[in-house]
């Protein structure tokens, strides 16, 4: 690590933090940092997944959600819920998906009410090459920048989120 990068992580480290600005609470730099390094990064892994294989973020979590449903398709209300996303937005990507013949929506198997994705053969190749630059780029990205500990204390405070917002007990 540089000593410039030392004294940002210590600062608490911002884009938008301006020379002689107080930066405010912990709290509030810690928000600040979280939220313009999740949008880096979501950037950063949107920007090479894009390139490399035509997929944004949202069409690679939809067929990774599709991929790891035991029979390869989902409700579009539960895909939606899952993605958290309006029913409207997964419609619409779904239709995205379908064109480009990844993904198919039809009648539900179960009872023929509703709809529900399909992930297609072409779709799994896609997903399949999607998913092994994903990976090496999470683990480039972020993985190996953060220690047990670190990882343990995100999982902890996310997981803790997490539910708070979803309004699921834990213990």
């Amino acid at each position: 690590m540089t000593s410039s990068s030392v004294d940002a992580e210590a600062a608490g480290w911002s884009r938008s933090a301006l020379p002689g600005r107080d930066p405010g609470d912990t709290h509030r730099r810690a928000w600040r940092a979280y939220f313009e390094a999740t949008a880096l990064l979501q950037d950063r892994l949107e920007r090479t997944l894009k390139a490399e294989t035509g997929l944004h973020l949202a069409d690679y979590n939809l067929l990774l959600l599709l991929t790891e449903s035991a029979e390869g398709h989902l409700r579009m209300g539960e895909l939606a819920s899952l993605m958290v996303f309006s029913p409207s937005r997964v419609t619409y990507q779904v239709k995205v998906l379908e064109r480009q013949g990844l993904v198919l929506r039809r009648a539900c198997s179960e009872d023929g009410r509703g709809s529900e994705a399909v992930i297609t053969d072409a779709g799994r190749a896609l997903f399949r090459k999607a998913a092994a630059l994903h990976s090496r780029q999470v683990r480039e990205l972020f993985l190996d920048r953060i220690d047990e500990e670190e990882a343990a204390t995100l999982l902890a405070v996310f997981s803790r989120l997490g539910c708070s917002l979803e309004g699921t007990p834990r213990d």
